[in-house]
């Protein structure tokens, strides 16, 4: 599809989806606030508490902004009071703590925070305003903007600790400090959304895909992820009861969100449809939050029909927040996740051709896809044989929107850990194949095969999530959140 009109915005494309099918909740992303300042300050300099408490609150406001829930444990001002607030936000299991010096504190009133809570720590030191005003301020005036002297002995302590050391210094209401923290939040939306995630992994190993067997308990090992083995037997049997009606009423949504090529077969829309339902109610049932696939099949049968018949449903499924992936790329549909908990989206993409002349590399796949991604609405397209996969039916095509992308994926080392490994480029105009994929031109700013080197030199499989936008900066943070290993082209 190479037209040049007009896009939709994909909040219009997805909003048949959250009128006719419920939608996706999963626990808020949770953030704990401790603010602190040495106790022996307030009597020697009576006006000094209140303000700091003053720039607390604007903290605890401007933290509730971000689509997290702030638990804020108060004010400490001696080691007896960070041991407290220690153990309330240990009970609080929070995905991240943010731990604001409004003025000098000791490091043994904090150093408690990082290691009982077992929750990574963003050291914030906010100065009241760009500066201070020397010819009128006292002792107690400059003492709000002195909290940057323990910035240094936090980080020393944390590090003889054995304890990651994150901060941010700036002034109260500095934008671009607020950014710098905001990148925090999104990282702990990865943090949380990992740590609760209920991964789907369906079917069987795609024969001779060494890159994508995954070793299963690394999940939980590393971030807390649980991985829910199914049968094509746990879908086959919710299919059987999926409705006449179910599906002509699956159909319509489906004829909302995408537009039907002249290629698609009723019989083939109305089984992709079928299968669409019953995918719901297998992910509801067992509390999915993503779902990776595959099964080959032999001549026809019952399972390859079902896994012929995955596309359509598996795109509604990422549409909706659970990301789907197939050829049972487990590790991708984590990076989709990844990608779509700070924004951009996430849809399952390889490398298709490089176009040297263009100097662009030309990604997409065959499967499921992520309407937010959509660069205009979704085309169904009926496909008589699936390349390199048994049986045939509709698959989805589009290309991706212009602008700048992230590349995530997620990559097994030979020790066994995992990395989040990125690259950010841009999708460019230009002649895209029609064969029922996505697709996109990404422009890395040097030559396609240098990249491809580069890219490939990191471990990456040969599967990886696309998402809308600048975020490598946010998975570096995830990673640093995480405890992996982070690599970028």
């Amino acid at each position: 599809m190479t037209t040049t009109e007009p896009t939709t915005p994909a909040a219009d494309r997805a909003a048949p989806l959250r009128d006719l099918l419920p939608p996706v909740t999963r626990r808020r992303t949770r953030v704990g606030l401790v603010a602190g300042g040495l106790g022996t300050y307030w009597p020697q300099f009576p006006g000094l508490l209140p303000q700091l408490k003053e720039s607390a609150s604007y903290v605890t406001e401007r933290l509730t902004r971000l689509d997290a829930e702030v638990v804020d444990v108060g004010f400490v001002s001696d080691a007896q009071d960070g041991a407290a607030a220690a153990e309330r936000l240990r009970r609080a299991d929070c995905d991240l703590i943010v731990l604001f010096l409004t003025t000098y504190l000791t490091s043994s009133m904090v150093l408690p925070i990082a290691q009982r809570s077992h929750t990574p720590v963003l050291v914030v030191d906010l100065q009241p305003s760009e500066r201070m005003d020397h010819p009128s301020f006292d002792t107690g005036a400059w003492l709000a903007y002195c909290a940057q002297c323990s910035v240094p002995e936090v980080g020393n302590v944390f590090r003889r600790a054995g304890i990651p050391f994150r901060s941010v210094s700036g002034w109260l209401r500095q934008e671009s400090a607020w950014r710098r923290i905001e990148q925090w939040v999104r990282a702990a939306h990865v943090r949380a959304a990992l740590r609760h995630a209920r991964h789907g992994l369906m079917g069987h190993l795609y024969p001779g895909m060494l890159d994508v067997s995954t070793d299963l308990t690394l999940l939980p090992a590393t971030f807390g992820s649980h991985v829910e083995v199914l049968e094509f037997d746990d879908l086959r049997h919710r299919v059987e009861r999926v409705t006449e009606a179910e599906t002509r009423e699956r159909m319509a949504l489906a004829r909302k969100v995408f537009t039907l090529d002249d290629s698609v077969v009723d019989e083939d829309f109305a089984w992709g449809a079928t299968v669409s339902v019953a995918l719901d109610r297998l992910v509801q049932d067992f509390g999915l939050d993503t779902l990776a696939y595959y099964h080959r099949g032999l001549d026809g049968e019952q399972h390859e029909r079902l896994g012929a018949g995955m596309i359509l449903g598996a795109s509604l499924l990422t549409a909706r927040g659970v990301p789907a992936a197939g050829e049972y790329e487990l590790r991708t549909s984590v990076a989709q996740l990844v990608s779509q908990s700070v924004g951009g989206g996430g849809s399952f993409t390889e490398i298709q051709a490089l176009n040297f002349e263009d100097g662009v590399v030309e990604m997409g796949h065959d499967g499921p896809a992520h309407l937010a991604v959509s660069a205009r609405d979704p085309l169904l397209r009926g496909l008589g044989v699936y390349h390199g996969k048994r049986g045939w039916g509709v698959s989805v095509e589009f290309d991706v929107q212009h602008g700048p992308v992230t590349l995530l994926g997620l990559g097994q080392d030979a020790d066994g850990s995992l990395s989040f490994i990125a690259s950010e480029g841009t999708v460019v105009p230009g002649p895209l194949l029609e064969i029922g994929n996505t697709t996109s031109r990404v422009d890395f700013g040097r030559d396609p095969g240098e990249w491809v080197d580069a890219w490939s030199a990191t471990g990456v499989g040969h599967h990886w999530s696309l998402a809308v936008g600048r975020h490598a900066a946010d998975f570096r943070a995830a990673a640093s959140l995480l405890g992996i290993d982070y690599r970028e082209v």
